[in-house]
């Protein structure tokens, strides 16, 4: 048996980079497919729908399993869903196998950080923090071999495969021994964090994040092309770089964030959000655009770890429970921003609408401030 914790943790990283790789995948690979808009629709929706069941179900499952073993279900799951992903053309079965990539992925959401908490007593924002770091490292490097390097997608996505199906293996043989077992059901636990104002504001606060993150990704190249004159070469680039900027800061943020500090630099950050983001879509930076942008990436990079991280030390004998209800939020936060942005782009007019998102910032900073100001310092939290 695997009991090596470095191991572990490497292991838990590489999950996080093929959930990069899984959430980009229809994005990046859609044209090659030949796949319509609304298909394209229809199955990002599925996904997230696999996604919602899997992160709640595995979040529960390890607080009271052993949570490699959990891994090694959603990994085996993941692997034989790549390997079969459009290999005949049936557009209905297809259907069904990327619900069973969001049902994969939504494992690993559920289940890495909660272990990475239990492994790691000192540094638990850093290693989420490297955690969700690998997610943009997948989303990066499965771009750039779709969209530039021309990369046969099939090929890259049979490759994927293997690579799932090796993890799997390991967690097979993996163990924590700290399994936990709990008396109350998942009912009980769940039924008390729905009643913790400081979990719904940090659910609000996730949706948003995520929504933002997702807008963003979707609607930058266009924005630039559109309202700053950049061409299709240099829109791209500009997205790559707000990619690189958010993969950088959580590395950067994780690092200096020191646990009793956590729920000030989420606010700080969040305040950051307000300042940049409105200033990227207000003003006209020229040639110093792509700094603000890698800004815009960096100073919303690290929130979606930490309030995680916060979360996983404050509610910390029920991580997993707590932490999938927290998820849920963002395939939520994924659909509902981008089609809130839609609507106001075809009512008020493309540039308007994009006032949406440091508006959104603001509000989550306010919810937080309150919330985070009652709760006290994290020291007395966790303690």
């Amino acid at each position: 048996m695997i009991e090596n914790r470095n191991i572990i943790t490497a292991t838990s990283f590489l999950s996080m980079f093929f959930l990069g790789v899984a959430a980009s995948l229809i994005g990046a690979a859609a044209r090659n497919i030949g796949l319509s808009p609304f298909q394209i629709g229809l199955m990002i929706t599925i996904q997230n729908v696999g996604f919602m069941i899997a992160v709640l179900i595995s979040g529960a499952m390890s607080d009271s399993h052993e949570k490699p073993k959990i891994l090694f279900v959603g990994s085996l799951i993941l692997g034989v869903a790549f390997a079969t992903f459009y290999l005949s053309s049936n557009f209905a079965l297809n259907l069904f196998i990327m619900f069973t990539i969001g049902v994969g992925i939504g494992t690993y959401e559920g289940v890495t950080d909660a272990m990475l908490l239990d492994i790691h007593k000192k540094r638990e924002g850093l290693f989420i923090n490297i955690n969700h770091f690998f997610v943009t490292f997948g989303s990066i490097i499965i771009t750039a071999y779709l969209i530039f390097l021309q990369m046969n997608w099939r090929k890259s996505i049979t490759q994927s495969a293997i690579l799932v199906l090796i993890l799997a293996a390991v967690f097979a043989f993996t163990k924590l021994g700290m399994n936990k077992v709990k008396s109350e059901t998942y009912l009980a636990r769940l039924n008390f964090l729905t009643r913790e104002k400081l979990i719904i504001a940090i659910f609000f606060a996730t949706a948003i994040v995520v929504g933002i993150e997702a807008g963003t990704i979707g609607i930058l190249t266009t924005y630039l092309m559109d309202l700053r004159g950049f061409t299709q070469i240099t829109s791209k680039i500009g997205l790559l770089i707000f990619l690189v900027g958010m993969a950088s800061g959580r590395l950067l943020l994780g690092y200096l964030t020191p646990k009793e500090k956590i729920s000030p630099i989420i606010l700080a950050l969040f305040g950051a959000c307000v300042l940049v983001f409105g200033a990227l879509y207000l003003i006209d930076f020229g040639t110093i655009t792509y700094a603000v942008i890698f800004l815009a990436g960096i100073a919303m990079s690290a929130l979606l770890p930490l309030m995680l991280t916060l979360v996983g030390l404050i509610y910390k004998d029920i991580a997993g429970t707590a932490l999938g209800a927290i998820k849920v939020a963002i395939p939520l936060g994924g659909i509902l921003i981008p089609f809130l942005m839609s609507v106001l782009a075809n009512s008020v007019g493309f540039k308007a609408s994009l006032m949406l998102f440091p508006a959104a910032f603001l509000v989550s900073f306010l919810i937080l401030y309150y919330q985070l100001r009652t709760l006290g310092s994290i020291e007395r939290a966790v303690a």
